[in-house]
């Protein structure tokens, strides 16, 4: 699902033409308010279903409307120019060896999908998006084992201001381990997957020409072959096509999978105008707008440790961008003053 931190950690690694593209700030700063409203509503989406409708099969139906939704877009695409993975002169090995990383990473979003649905189910519309907001923790983890990525100590501190708060929310704001609920996992399974995604692309897709649209296309035809067999094995076949002819199904799984594909096309264009760290920064406070929505729509109580558990979050995640974009700097004036 809506993963800003893999695509803000990647967004290089989904190339896009710059011929004849002029940059305006204030185009990606309208972009990424826009992907903050959407990612803000689709938490309220998924917990609006009707009850009957289980998290497995709402998870595909999802999946197939934003599969749907991608084509018109990429048939635009392929009938305006021979770009990203089409192109004639692109070398088979290289084609094949993105698809099969596109095949991996669609397995794995698959897997984020069904529990990113799930976990709002389990542990509410509140507390899941305030953690679903951990990434960076896992992103530092394995860049550390597998990239050898060291960490400044103000972003270890972060870090560390961050598990704190994670903790807290998990425990429900008592600190006590009796308190952890053993569904708080769940949603963590969500960041950890969109992390082990972010480093099984990292390294293939940085010099691939596959282009937003393709991405996002192959991502989600993945997805829903895998959560359509997934759904067929564990709830029947005849229950998967039953909830086709379900208008209520069917109107709750096109609505999600229009904003979540949505968001996704309007967050790549969004950093085409503004660095990645200004559109992170603008779209950080989502729990906030769910938060909101989930008080007026769901009926959802606000507890006063969601509260203060989200506001740690939040100076934490603020704290490494900071930190990120404090390092991008110091390195670009040592390049600058180291001579050739």
């Amino acid at each position: 699902m809506p993963n800003h931190e893999e695509k803000a950690n990647n967004i290089t690694l989904y190339p896009i033409s710059t011929s004849n593209f002029n940059p305006s700030r204030n185009k990606g700063i309208f972009l990424s308010f826009v992907s903050l409203i959407l990612l803000g509503i689709l938490p309220i989406i998924s917990n609006s279903r009707p009850i009957e409708l289980d998290a497995l099969n709402f998870a595909f139906y999802l999946s197939f409307w934003e599969l749907i939704c991608s084509l018109p877009l990429l048939i635009i695409e392929m009938s305006h120019s021979d770009s990203g993975l089409f192109q004639k002169s692109l070398e088979k090995k290289v084609r094949n060896k993105t698809l099969i990383v596109m095949g991996i990473t669609g397995i794995i979003f698959s897997i984020s999908t069904f529990f990113y649905v799930f976990s709002f189910e389990k542990v509410g519309t509140v507390s899941a998006v305030i953690a679903i907001q951990t990434y960076p923790l896992f992103s530092i983890l394995w860049e550390f084992l597998f990239f050898n990525k060291k960490k400044q100590p103000k972003e270890i501190i972060f870090t560390l201001i961050m598990i704190f708060g994670i903790y807290y929310l998990a425990t429900g704001g008592t600190w006590l381990i009796t308190g952890f609920s053993p569904w708080f996992l769940v949603v963590l399974i969500v960041p950890f997957l969109w992390s082990v995604a972010h480093v099984t692309i990292k390294n293939t897709l940085d010099k691939s020409p596959i282009t937003p649209i393709q991405v996002t296309f192959f991502r989600v035809l993945i997805s829903s072959i895998i959560l359509f067999i997934s759904s067929s094995l564990v709830n029947g076949l005849e229950t998967v096509f039953n909830g086709f002819l379900n208008n209520e199904f069917q109107f709750f799984g096109f609505f999600m999978g229009l904003v979540y594909y949505l968001e996704l096309i309007n967050w790549f264009f969004a950093v085409k105008h503004v660095n990645v760290s200004v559109a992170s920064s603008i779209t950080t406070p989502t729990p906030m707008i769910t938060m909101i929505l989930a008080f007026f729509l769901l009926r959802e109580a606000i507890e006063p440790f969601q509260i203060i558990a989200m506001i740690i979050i939040f100076v934490s995640l603020y704290g490494l961008l900071w930190s990120g974009f404090r390092i991008q700097k110091q390195l670009k004036i040592q390049s600058l003053t180291t001579p050739p």
